[in-house]
């Protein structure tokens, strides 16, 4: 909004499609809502009761400014536990999300002018994140063919004498793909030919389905060059706990600790007792959870594949996006979501908002049950947009 109290560089609009899309959802009051990447299933009892009862014996006060130290003692077991990575304890810091985390990230490393490259298309917030920390992102394109998998002579076609970081996303949103070892190992090469900082945006490491999910920062020589986000959000459904962490080289933590002192101090303590619990109980509370997630993605993998002049890659890879290509509608990606809302009430994402390589792709959030999820796809099927005499209409054009 342009207006003499606003700052200038925010005059221009800054909202992103997710942002914009809470507001599309109230259009009917039947509207499937398939848009945002917030899980349905609640925080599972056991944390909400044991963090309760924290809260009741007072445990409600600032904790410590890089976090609880019985959450940050937690996040290096779990390291230990699962990936066999040894992290010590000055190399955590517990952050309001994991969101602010790259904020913080960011703010930490970047000089005016820096240039970051992003991993695209990409977690919507990351253009602007970047350019609030004064630098200057850098779209790095994935594609469909190459298995949205980092094409590392791409990467350093982009590399230049200002380039200060790499973002990587996996398993991504809005792909779902997971970098494979081997594209890891080529980047790990890159980062250290060009002493890149690599920003590792790790929020979906329970929703890897055909391998289990390996850390970028164990690739040799990487751990200290990789700054590590994580967050309880999904891995946990705690979405609005707003809880996650920060691991990285103990001098980039001493530094990310001096800015949040300045921007929101802690992160809430009852939201770091819960994670605590979600941490020790994860074998107990994740396999249903990852479970029914990845039944919603492969049931709707299979009805998008069944959608004429729709496709996506079969079998799903992780997290619980879909990133559906939809480029023999000879549409754009606004045109099919507008479409596909206005004739069967059904909210997606258009995949220009994730990077300009997004575009000709819609994402959609299996946060839904799989009867939804059926009747979303069942009033697609039925749309005008996607019946036999409009593709043919469209393809005599």
């Amino acid at each position: 909004m342009k207006h003499k109290f606003i700052a200038k560089r925010y005059w221009k609009d800054q909202s992103t499609a997710m942002g914009k899309s809470d507001e599309m959802a109230k259009s009917f009051d039947d509207c499937i809502n398939l848009s945002l990447g917030d899980p349905d299933l609640i925080t599972d009892r056991l944390i909400i009761d044991k963090s309760y009862e924290d809260a009741r014996i007072g445990h409600t006060k600032y904790t410590d400014f890089r976090g609880d130290p019985e959450l940050r003692e937690e996040i290096c077991k779990y390291y230990k536990e699962e990936y066999d990575m040894e992290v010590k304890d000055e190399e955590v810091f517990v952050s309001a999300s994991a969101c602010l985390g790259m904020y913080l990230a960011l703010e930490a490393i970047i000089d005016d002018g820096d240039q970051v490259i992003l991993q695209a298309p990409y977690f919507t917030p990351y253009p602007q994140q970047v350019e609030l920390a004064r630098g200057i992102p850098v779209e790095l394109p994935t594609l469909e063919e190459e298995d949205f998998q980092i094409n590392v002579e791409r990467l350093e076609g982009l590399i230049t004498e200002r380039t200060k970081a790499l973002v990587i996303n996996s398993p991504s949103n809005p792909t779902g793909n997971c970098l494979t070892t081997e594209t890891m190992e080529k980047i790990a090469v890159i980062a250290e030919k060009y002493d890149l900082v690599v920003i590792s945006d790790d929020i979906y490491t329970a929703f890897s389905y055909e391998h289990p999910f390996v850390p970028f920062a164990t690739m040799p020589g990487m751990r200290e060059r990789t700054i590590i986000l994580n967050s309880f959000s999904k891995n946990f459904t705690m979405t609005g706990w707003r809880v996650g962490n920060i691991i990285a080289p103990d001098y980039i933590i001493k530094t990310i600790q001096q800015i949040n002192e300045n921007v929101v101090f802690t992160a809430p303590s009852i939201s770091q007792r819960a994670a605590i619990y979600a941490l020790r109980h994860r074998k107990e509370i994740q396999p249903a959870m990852v479970e029914e997630y990845r039944s919603r993605m492969f049931y709707a993998a299979e009805r998008i594949n069944q959608i004429p002049t729709m496709h996506v890659i079969y079998p799903p890879k992780g997290s619980f996006y879909l990133f559906i290509n939809i480029k023999d509608t000879g549409l754009t990606s606004t045109e099919v979501t507008e479409e596909i809302l206005k004739e069967a009430h059904v909210l997606m994402l258009p995949g220009n908002a994730f990077g300009s390589c997004g575009e000709g792709y819609l994402r959609i959030a299996c946060t839904v049950e799989i009867p939804v999820l059926k009747e979303a796809f069942d009033r697609i099927e039925k749309s005008e947009c996607f019946s036999n005499s409009e593709i043919e209409r469209r393809n005599n054009e």
